[in-house]
C-alpha cells in the first residue's frame, strides 16, 4: 500500500513538474517563481489546507460510495441542500440577527438532505417507482423549493447563487476551515469506529442483515456522512462540482487496488494532490478555483484510467494483445489428435488448422507450459492431459455433427458446421445433446463418437450416468431394494437407451433399472476422468 501511494505521488509531481516547463516558456517565468510565488500569498495556503480538509474526508466516504454505485445519490444530495442552507440561513438571521452563520446553514443542509433521503425511501420502497427515479423527481423539487425561497425571502437571505454553484476555494475564511476540519474529523472518526460494519453493508447487505447489524442505520449513517462532506465541499467547489471531489479520487483508487483500507488511503491521497495541482492551475491560468481543482481531479482519473497496471486501459489492451484465441487453442489440439500416432511438424499443423497460422508457435509455446504437448524430434505429440482435452473437441464435434443431421442439414454441410460450433464444449451443453440424441455411439459419418468419464466428488443417482460410468454402489434407496444388488460393490454402466439403465456386476451377472429404480440408486463413480 505504501509503495502504491508513494509511486503514483511520484507520478503525479513528475507529471506537474513536466507541465510546468511547458507551462514556465507559455507565460514566460521561471520554474522557481513559477512553484514558490503562489506560497507565499495567504490565500493559495488557505484554499490548499481548506480544499485538502474537504477533499480527504470526502474521497474517503466516496470509495464507499463508489462501492454501492450511489453517485447520482451524492449528486441529489449535493443539491437538495440549496434549501437547507436558505433555512438554516433564515433561521439564523430572524431568531438570532447573524448574517450567513455558517454552522446554521451547516444543520440545515445536513437535515434537508436527510430529507430528501427518507422522502426517496419512502417513493421507491412503497410504489413501483425505481430508486433511480425517485432520486431524479425529489432533488429536483428540493432544489427547485431552495430556488424559490431565495426568491421569494431575498429580503432576508443574501447567499451568492454564484458562487454556491460553482464555489469559491480562493475565498473561504477561516470559519469555513474550521467547519471544515470539524466535519472531517468527524467523518474520519465515523468510519475507523465503524469499517467493519460500514465494509460489511457495502459488499453484502444480505449477509450483513443475517449476521444482525441494522443495515437501514447504517445506510443512513452513512448518507449523513455524504452530506457533511458535501456541505462543506460545496463552499469550495459548488453544489455542481462537489461530486466530482467526492467520487473522482474514489475511482482512481477503484482502479489500483482491490482492497478498501488501502482504496480510502489512496483516494485520500488522489483527493489532496487534485486539490494542490488544481490551485496552482488556478493560479498559473488565474480561473476558478473549484473548477481547477475538479478539472484536475478528472485529469488524474484519466491517466490512472489509462496507465493503471491491471485495470486501466493500456493493460488491458496489452493483455488482450497476447491473448490467444481460445477456438485456436482446440483447433491446435485437435490438429495433432487427428495426425493418428504421428508427430506432426509446425508446417503440417498450419495446413491442418483452418485459421490463420501466425499465432500457432505462440499457441504451442503455451500448450507445452500447461503439459499439454510436449516436442516429439522435429514435430509434436499429445501428453495424457492434451489427449484428453483433444478427445473431448473429438467429442463435441461428432455430437454437433449428429444434432445437425437430425436436424435436417445435408450430410456435405455438416463438417464446416460443426467446426463453429464444437467450440461451444461445456460439459452442460454437451451432456444435453447426448440425452436429446439418445447417447448415440457414432456420428452421421459411422466415426466412433467418444464416451466421457467424468469425476463426480459424491455419489450420485444412477440416471446421471451414462455408458462407461464404473462406481460403486453408495446408496440403495427403498424404491431400489428389490435389484440384485449390495451395498459397495462395483458396477458398470453398459447401456442406457428408453428409460432403462443396464447395470454390469463386476462380479458377474447383468441388472436393468428402470427409471424410477435410477433414481433410487445412488453410484459412487471411481474411474478416473478420460474418455474411453
Amino acid at each position: 500500500m505504501i509503495k502504491t501511494a508513494l509511486a503514483w505521488t511520484a507520478a503525479i509531481v513528475a507529471a506537474l513538474l513536466l507541465g510546468s516547463l511547458g507551462i514556465s516558456a507559455l507565460v514566460g517565468r521561471d520554474l522557481v517563481s513559477l512553484w514558490l510565488e503562489p506560497w507565499t500569498l495567504p490565500y493559495f495556503h488557505k484554499g490548499v489546507v481548506g480544499g485538502s480538509l474537504v477533499a480527504v474526508p470526502c474521497a474517503v466516504l466516496g470509495c464507499l460510495v463508489v462501492l454501492r454505485r450511489m453517485a447520482f445519490l451524492g449528486d441529489a444530495l449535493s443539491h437538495a441542500m440549496l434549501a437547507g442552507v436558505c433555512g438554516g440561513y433564515l433561521l439564523m438571521k430572524l431568531a438570532f440577527g447573524a448574517e450567513a452563520h455558517i454552522g446554521g446553514m451547516v444543520i440545515g443542509a445536513v437535515i434537508a438532505s436527510l430529507i430528501t433521503l427518507a422522502l426517496i425511501a419512502f417513493v421507491s420502497r412503497l410504489t413501483r417507482i425505481k430508486e433511480d427515479t425517485a432520486i431524479g423527481i425529489m432533488y429536483t423539487g428540493i432544489f427547485a423549493a431552495g430556488v424559490v425561497l431565495v426568491s421569494l425571502l431575498q429580503r432576508h437571505i443574501h447567499i451568492d447563487i454564484y458562487h454556491f454553484i460553482v464555489g469559491d476555494v480562493l475565498g473561504i475564511g477561516d470559519s469555513d476551515l474550521w467547519v471544515a476540519a470539524v466535519v472531517g474529523a468527524l467523518v474520519l472518526s465515523m468510519v475507523v469506529l465503524f469499517y467493519r460494519q460500514l465494509q460489511l453493508a457495502s459488499f453484502d447487505r444480505i449477509m450483513a442483515a443475517a449476521i444482525g447489524l441494522p443495515v437501514v442505520l447504517i445506510d443512513y449513517m452513512l448518507t449523513t456522512g455524504v452530506s457533511l462532506v458535501v456541505v462543506s465541499g460545496v463552499r469550495m467547489v459548488g453544489v455542481v462540482m462537489v461530486v466530482g471531489l467526492l467520487v473522482s479520487p474514489a475511482a482512481c483508487a477503484y482502479l489500483l487496488c482491490n482492497r478498501l483500507a488501502t482504496m480510502m488511503v489512496l483516494a485520500g491521497l488522489f483527493g489532496v494532490t487534485g486539490v494542490i495541482g488544481g490551485m496552482y492551475t488556478a493560479e498559473w491560468f488565474g480561473t476558478s478555483g473549484g473548477g481547477a481543482i475538479i478539472l484536475f481531479v478528472t485529469f488524474q482519473f484519466l491517466v490512472v484510467l489509462m496507465a493503471a497496471p491491471r485495470y486501466g486501459m493500456l493493460s488491458r489492451w496489452l493483455r488482450l494483445r497476447r491473448q490467444l484465441p481460445q477456438d485456436l487453442i482446440e483447433d491446435v489440439l485437435s490438429g495433432i489428435l487427428r495426425a493418428k500416432g504421428i508427430s506432426p511438424t509446425l508446417e503440417a499443423i498450419r495446413a491442418k488448422v483452418a485459421q490463420p497460422g501466425g499465432q500457432i508457435p505462440r499457441v504451442l509455446a503455451f500448450l507445452e507450459h500447461e503439459s499439454l504437448v510436449r516436442r516429439d524430434g522435429p514435430g509434436w505429440a499429445l501428453t495424457d492431459e492434451g489427449r484428453v482435452e483433444a478427445t473431448r473437441m473429438r467429442r463435441a464435434h461428432r455430437l454437433w455433427e449428429s444434432y445437425l443431421h437430425k436436424t435436417g442439414v445435408p450430410d456435405d454441410q455438416l463438417h464446416d458446421h460443426a467446426e463453429l460450433l464444437e467450440h461451444v464444449n461445456d460439459p452442460d451443453t454437451l451432456a444435453y445433446l447426448d440425452q436429446i440424441l439418445g447417447h448415440p455411439e457414432r456420428d452421421p459419418h459411422g466415426s466412433e463418437i467418444p464416451r466421457p468419464v467424468p469425476v463426480f466428488e459424491h455419489p450420485v443417482p444412477l440416471r446421471q450416468l451414462a455408458p462407461g460410468h464404473r462406481g460403486q454402489v453408495a446408496v440403495l434407496a427403498p424404491a431400489a431394494r428389490g435389484l440384485d444388488l449390495s451395498l459397495g460393490e462395483t458396477v458398470i454402466v453398459t447401456a442406457h437407451a428408453d428409460g432403462s439403465w443396464t447395470l454390469h456386476r463386476e462380479t458377474g451377472g447383468d441388472v436393468i433399472c428402470d427409471d424410477e429404480m435410477a433414481d433410487a440408486v445412488l453410484i459412487n463413480v471411481v474411474q478416473r476422468a478420460q474418455f474411453a
